[in-house]
């Protein structure tokens, strides 16, 4: 059975937050969520971003040389 969240839920659960944390707070805890999502989102970056890196060190490179021409 699917759980689903219709409107009235979601206003009553914006009231129960409101109640709990008051109006005062609202910004605060607001932007301590945003910033939280925010450093989630940083640190799975850069596992993903490490992760490049190990299979970049794990393939042989080529050297770009230069060909000398002598005259």
């Amino acid at each position: 059975m699917p759980f689903r969240i219709g409107p009235w839920e979601i206003a009553l659960i914006l009231v129960i937050i409101l109640i709990v944390f008051g109006v005062g707070k609202l910004p605060q805890v607001g932007g301590a969520i945003g910033k939280g999502i925010r450093s989630f989102q940083k640190g799975r970056r850069g596992e993903e971003l490490e992760e490049g890196e190990e299979e970049d060190e794990e393939k042989p490179k080529k050297s770009a040389r230069k060909k000398s021409t002598k005259s």
